[in-house]
């Protein structure tokens, strides 16, 4: 078999193995442009916090071109942060049934070409977040930090979605920067609320891996959660519901907004009670539903902006 033909375990159904060249596909898996949920996790507080941010500013002249901006911006570092994570564990993905087809433990790919790709992918981000005011581009840059430390965690705590999450959650803070060239404290309490619905979500994604990840030792919050998980996302979920509604209610929100956060969580809620932690399928699924989840909450939040402004 071709590598390049070799499809990554949970990829099903995508235009990278159907369309893209063949040279391409490897670079276009590091990337995760075959399994784009993990970009639209990541670009969803970005909205959050920019729609959140001009309604505050009851501004929404803007708004459309950093949607677009934080979009591109999202797609490219995803890429990149998940291109430096496969390069830091491409030996623990050849012990893990579900990572062992990923590019470079597969040979599709080798480690440096990797770094290179990876480079690249950087710079797209770095050319988008050029487009902002001074303070944004320092508040984007700062993250770096986190998303480097994340690939080790797995390694050292069982608790490496809250490192996830303080990456993930992320645009959160962005759009207040970008918007208003501030962080108010609404936009703490929804990077908060984020960060609590990241460890959430990943944890489902976790429950996956969990007997792999038991048996060569890596850590995660399905492990620590076991039998307890739908308690322990039964408090995440209600936490990251709560913190999130403060950030509304600083924020001043009309109608819409609450009416948005209301639909997110009841997702969330629905999430929970059809969970069945030993249902990999399954687990996916709820894990790929939270982009609906998040995208019910940024159309209220839009909403809102939009009314605030007119």
């Amino acid at each position: 078999m071709n590598l390049a033909t070799a499809r990554v375990a949970d990829a099903t159904g995508n235009w990278v193995d159907s369309w893209a060249p063949l040279w391409s596909r490897p670079y276009l898996r590091l990337a995760r442009f075959d399994r784009p949920i993990g970009s639209w996790l990541l670009l969803l507080p970005c909205w959050w916090s920019a729609a959140l941010a001009a309604g505050v500013a009851r501004d929404v002249s803007q708004l459309p071109w950093f949607a677009l901006l934080f979009f591109i911006g999202a797609f490219a570092m995803r890429g990149a942060g998940c291109t430096w994570n496969d390069i830091t564990d491409r030996d623990l993905d050849d012990k893990v049934e579900r990572t062992r087809s990923r590019p470079i433990p597969a040979g599709q790919v080798t480690a440096k070409q990797a770094a290179a790709f990876m480079v690249l992918q950087s710079l797209v981000g770095l050319a988008v977040l050029l487009q902002f005011n001074g303070f944004a581009i320092a508040t984007g840059i700062a993250s770096l930090i986190i998303v480097a430390a994340y690939p080790f965690m797995k390694r050292i705590t069982y608790w490496p979605q809250l490192v996830l999450g303080l990456a993930f959650s992320w645009g959160a803070l962005m759009g207040f920067a970008v918007t208003l060239g501030r962080i108010d404290p609404a936009a703490l309490f929804l990077y908060a609320g984020s960060i609590v619905w990241v460890i959430g979500y990943d944890t489902m994604y976790a429950h996956q891996d969990a007997e792999d990840d038991l048996m060569i030792g890596i850590k995660s919050t399905a492990l620590l959660f076991g039998e307890r998980t739908h308690l322990a996302l039964s408090v995440l979920y209600a936490l990251a519901v709560a913190l999130i509604g403060v950030a509304l209610l600083l924020g001043e929100v009309r109608w819409p907004a609450w009416l948005g956060l209301a639909a997110f969580a009841a997702h969330l809620a629905q999430q929970i009670v059809r969970l069945r932690i030993k249902d990999s399928p399954l687990c996916l699924r709820l894990f790929k539903s939270n982009r609906e989840a998040g995208l019910l909450l940024t159309a209220g939040l839009l909403l809102d902006a939009v009314l605030r402004a007119g």
